[in-house]
């Protein structure tokens, strides 16, 4: 069931306090993958994806209406979520850009018995079937159900924080630990 839309109401926080507030959380970055009605690839770098649910499986993927790429992934009904690895930082960068011709560099391929565009050495790959839309604010949340997971067993991960690429670092007091929960 969708939520009925609300319209906006006058915001406490301004945009400012609220982009500060949120820099100074960590989130995974990946890539948005799908294909649109001319089968031209489409995608995008977002750091706004989290798991919903696990039973049923669901994601969630945020899209400013804005982009080009909301039409896309609302009419095909399909994507892919590639979680990118510790070395993808100049990629997320060129998918972030505006007007780059974001598939230039031939790091992706067809999905399997499709066309859906997915980032081979990705850590995770999540291909999805749009389930729901949510509107919310000047995004949309997209709820994706997933089809197929794949997980490359990297350890590497890249996250967004302070407005910055990052990558994790475990101290051995961590690796110890883990090896004992393990």
């Amino acid at each position: 069931m969708t939520v009925p839309y609300m319209p906006p109401r006058a915001a406490v926080a301004g945009a400012r306090e609220f982009r500060d507030a949120m820099a100074l959380l960590a989130a995974p970055v990946t890539i948005i993958t799908t294909v649109d009605g001319d089968g031209c690839r489409r995608g995008f770098t977002a750091s706004s994806v989290t798991s919903v649910s696990l039973d049923p499986p669901l994601v969630l993927v945020g899209v400013t209406r804005g982009s080009s790429c909301h039409r896309p992934l609302l009419a095909r009904g399909e994507f892919v979520v590639n979680v990118l690895g510790d070395r993808h930082g100049p990629l997320a960068r060129r998918f972030a850009a505006a007007g780059a011709d974001r598939f230039a560099g031939g790091e992706f391929e067809s999905w399997p018995g499709g066309e859906l565009p997915y980032l081979p050495d990705a850590s995770v790959l999540l291909r999805c079937t749009l389930a729901d839309v949510v509107p919310a604010g000047d995004h949309d949340l997209l709820l994706g159900s997933p089809d197929e997971v794949r997980t490359s067993g990297s350890s590497g991960a890249l996250v967004w924080y302070q407005r910055s690429f990052h990558v994790p670092v475990q101290t051995s007091q961590e690796r110890t630990a883990a090896i004992r929960v393990a």
